[in-house]
This record gives structure tokens, C-alpha cells and sequence, in this order.
């Protein structure tokens, strides 16, 4: 069941800070099995060696863990599909939202920002979506009042009312786009507009976090479509270090609309903020494969390995970042 934002507020922390260490293993492990790829033009096996690597380190964490967003459906994948049971089975009952390898052609061509990315959250706290779903997103950071920005307007209505929230002309205003065709309109219309775009070539995680660090990326807002689970990730982020976000999921073929509703998204028009995204006590860990603006990437060395990731928790609203050396 999901948690409400009443219950959200008042619950202590479920989940046990250790818990944040074991997650770092994880994403550590995945990401220097991707590293072995990098820049070798393989994304398959570049993700085949991350998912591995994930799903076996998975298995020696201290949770009874369900994944709710992963590589697939059960009969698409072998490793980290939706419903599949991962952890020790000892310890707090869990839901785990994964992307192995999120920026794999970023991997394959060895171009900055390249993650693994893991979220956990309490039972019933991260929205359940299926792989092949997009999401219509926007985001921007928590130092604005709500609904300064919506989902449903404009970009220029959007710009123009951030600006004014901000108190400078729409010309200082930075936008962060996934550079992709279907993005053609929304990046004319905000340049039109006079704002500045930054087109991301891929990783939309990473993307929505750099809109709500204004002042250490200069990115102002996140506006455009995206993975649904990588929206979901992005979220259990927020939760963490602050930010707004609405995401609405692009439902638009039959067969989607009924997957939606067996993994219980009952309204398809629904808009979601952040805490009903990723709700309760949530953690979430990313770390770098390429050297990238959220975390360097892996280092491979003759006799070590460095790796470099960035672990938050939102209970305590504590951002870390470590820097590992690994023997080989």
C-alpha cells in the first residue's frame, strides 16, 4: 500500500543507516563490471556485465528486497526483473528500484555521465512502472514556492514564471533537454523564449538532479519526457537532498494502460510529485562508470581500482560522497 505524505512525515527512519554502505557495494561492484566496457562500443555486454555484477551483490544484502523497477518483465530477462526477490531475506521488507547502467551508450562510447543507479524504499514506496513506459517530467529546486512551475503549461508559461520566482529575466534562465528528436518543438520554444538549453545526449538521473543544484550546475530546470523509472529513481533522489518534481506517464498504447493497471496505476492522467513517487524512508546510491558533474567515473589501475559514488538518505537528509580504492 502505498504511504501517504501524512505518514511520510511522521514515520522515524525504517530503514537502518548501514543499509547505506551495503547499497555503495552494490552500485561499486556494477559499475566497475561496466567500466571493463567502457568506451569499446558493446553496450549489450557493457549492461550484461553491470546487471550481473548488481544482481549477485544484490543477493548479500541484508533485506528482503522486491525489485519494482528493473531490467524487465520476468520472461524478458534473466537477472533484476520486476517482481523478483533479491537480498538475504533477513531484515526490513524492502522495495528496489535498479538501473544497472543507466547512460549505456554514454558507457559504450566512454562520454561523461554514465551511472548504476539504486533507490530502496520501504514496502509500497516506490511507484511501480514498467520498463517500456515514458514520463512527462519537470523539475525544479526547493527553493521556490509550490506550483511555480506545472506540468501542464507551456515551457514559455514555465520559464517566464521561473524567472519571475527568481527574480531575473528569462535570458538567465538554463534549461536541461534530453537531446532527442521528439524534444524538436520544446527546444525551439525555450529558445525562443530566450533561454539557454543544455542538451543532454543521455542520463535523464542525472539530469533532474543538476535542475535542482542550481547553484552548483547553473541549471535552473528539467523539462521533457523520459524513462518512467528513471523518473522514479530521479525522485527517491529529491527525496533526499530536496527538490521538486511532477512526473505524468505517458500511457499511450493499450497494452500499456493494462500493465499500468495490474501493477495498481489506476488514474492514467494522474500527475505525481516527489513524495508519491518515492515515499517513506528511501535511499539511493549512483555510482560514476565515466567521469561525469554527479560523480567521477571508475579509475582502472594495474593493481587497484577506484571507484567514486554518492549515497543519500532521506530521513536524514544527509548526502554523501565516497571515494573507494578496490585491490585487484
Amino acid at each position: 500500500m502505498k504511504l501517504s505524505k501524512a505518514d511520510d512525515a511522521r514515520s522515524p527512519a525504517n530503514l537502518h543507516r548501514t543499509l547505506t554502505l551495503e547499497m555503495v557495494r552494490v552500485t561499486e561492484r556494477a559499475a566497475v563490471a561496466a567500466a571493463e566496457w567502457r568506451g569499446k562500443g558493446d553496450e549489450k555486454a557493457a549492461d550484461d556485465a553491470s546487471v550481473a555484477a548488481m544482481s549477485k551483490e544484490l543477493e548479500r544484502v541484508s533485506v528482503a528486497g522486491r525489485i519494482v523497477i528493473g531490467e524487465g518483465e520476468q520472461y524478458e530477462c534473466d537477472h533484476l526483473y520486476v517482481g523478483e526477490t533479491v537480498g538475504a531475506d533477513e531484515g526490513p521488507e524492502v522495495d528496489i528500484a535498479v538501473d544497472p547502467l543507466e547512460g549505456v551508450t554514454l558507457c559504450a562510447k566512454n562520454q561523461p555521465d554514465s551511472l548504476v543507479v539504486l533507490a530502496m524504499a520501504e514496502r509500497g514506496g516506490l511507484l511501480n512502472v514498467a520498463r517500456n513506459v515514458y514520463m512527462h517530467k519537470i523539475a525544479v529546486g526547493a527553493e521556490y514556492a509550490p506550483e511555480t512551475v506545472h506540468i501542464e503549461w507551456s515551457a514559455t508559461e514555465n520559464v517566464k514564471a521561473l524567472a519571475k520566482a527568481k527574480g531575473v529575466p528569462v535570458s538567465e534562465i538554463t534549461a536541461i533537454v534530453l537531446d532527442r528528436p521528439r524534444h524538436a518543438g520544446l527546444i525551439e520554444e525555450l529558445r525562443t523564449a530566450g533561454v539557454s538549453v543544455k542538451l543532454l545526449s543521455d542520463g535523464d538521473i542525472a539530469g533532474v538532479i543538476h535542475a535542482v543544484n542550481t547553484e552548483d550546475t547553473g541549471v535552473d530546470i528539467y523539462l521533457g519526457s523520459g524513462g518512467a523509472p528513471e523518473g522514479v529513481l530521479a525522485a527517491a533522489a529529491l527525496r533526499c537532498i530536496g527538490g521538486q518534481m511532477q512526473g505524468k506517464l505517458i500511457l499511450d498504447t493499450p497494452d500499456k494502460r493494462s500493465r499500468a493497471r495490474e501493477m495498481g496505476i489506476t488514474d492514467p492522467n494522474r500527475i505525481y510529485d516527489v513524495s508519491e513517487l518515492a515515499a517513506g524512508d528511501v535511499l539511493f546510491s549512483a555510482t560514476g562508470i565515466t567521469d561525469g558533474s554527479l560523480v567521477e567515473g571508475v579509475k582502472l589501475r594495474r593493481h587497484w581500482v577506484e571507484t567514486n559514488t554518492v549515497v543519500m538518505r532521506s530521513w536524514s537528509q544527509t548526502t554523501r560522497w565516497i571515494k573507494a580504492r578496490h585491490a585487484r
